[in-house]
């Protein structure tokens, strides 16, 4: 807070904008935005290797691993996604909350399932009562980086099993005649050429996964749509030293602008990197750089 903020009513134009910018509850949107950037930040990768996986799954020889990698795409991807970052937050929270239950309340002698209640030891309880407000925060933006990273990862695995299907078998047959085995073939061979098959879908994917950030809302997170939302609402003069009236339509236009601009970065990385990936390959891009070359 800057030393002439002290007295709003004194201020005008732009200095009461600079004060009430700076004010506590602006702070908090700011670290917000800090809040969204590092859910994607994590939650990518997460994904990616949940996709990895569960396209890996999908391919295996063993019957009842690929029937779970295809069920485990079908059904994510086949439900609204609303629908799984409720279920998941509490499913998830409940079977911590019960793993640490057996562990650490082996004597207890009434049943954890209570009706419509979910009853454990005090002492099971994630996060602890006694805990400082920043391992809550924390724990909540646990379980919405793995709720994001099981919902997209379903998604991801999709892309990159078409993706896998899409390398020619016949440069796998190649490698295997030379004399490589199924699992070197995998790692040298396909994989290597895989990403220039996904990266578009993985950058749809991309996409989609910075629009379903409002969605942390859902899952307990303050994030910006909700600051925005209650900064943006009518401010009484009774209660706060920055009145206004309705601007919840310029904060949300803030945050059109932000989106906007992070989808636009994100669209010259994935050029950039697509060009990257197709130097070399026999691609329509590929071939493409070869011809301007």
């Amino acid at each position: 807070m800057f030393a002439f903020c002290s007295d709003p009513a004194s201020l005008d134009g732009l200095a009461w904008i600079t004060c009430y910018l700076t004010t506590s509850k602006h702070l908090q949107l700011y670290y917000a935005v800090g809040t969204v950037l590092l859910l994607l930040a994590i939650t990518a990768p997460a994904a990616l290797a949940f996709g990895f996986g569960g396209a890996m799954a999908a391919r295996a020889h063993l019957a009842p691993l690929r029937w779970f990698g295809k069920a485990y795409i079908s059904v994510v991807r086949g439900v609204p996604d609303i629908a799984f970052f409720l279920f998941f937050v509490i499913a998830l929270d409940q079977a911590f909350e019960w793993a640490r239950h057996k562990v650490l309340c082996p004597d207890w002698d009434q049943p954890i399932r209570q009706g419509n209640d979910f009853v454990v030891c005090q002492a099971a309880k994630l996060p602890l009562g006694t805990a400082p407000q920043w391992v809550h925060e924390s724990y909540g933006f646990l379980l919405a980086v793995l709720t994001f990273a099981i919902v997209f990862g379903a998604f991801a695995a999709n892309v990159l099993f078409g993706a896998m299907r899409a390398v020619p078998r016949a440069q796998m047959e190649t490698a295997e005649a030379y004399g490589m085995t199924r699992r070197q073939a995998f790692w040298r061979i396909m994989v290597p050429q895989m990403w220039v098959y996904a990266l578009p879908g993985l950058g749809n994917l991309w996409m989609v996964l910075i629009k379903a950030t409002p969605l942390l809302f859902l899952l307990g997170v303050e994030d910006i749509v909700y600051w925005a939302r209650e900064l943006g609402a009518t401010a009484n003069p009774r209660f706060t030293e920055y009145p206004h009236g309705d601007w919840r339509m310029w904060y949300f236009l803030g945050l059109m602008v932000f989106y906007l601009g992070f989808t636009r970065v994100s669209e010259v990385v994935l050029e950039r990197l697509m060009q990257r990936l197709t130097l070399g390959q026999a691609t329509t891009g590929g071939e493409a750089q070869r011809k301007a070359a």
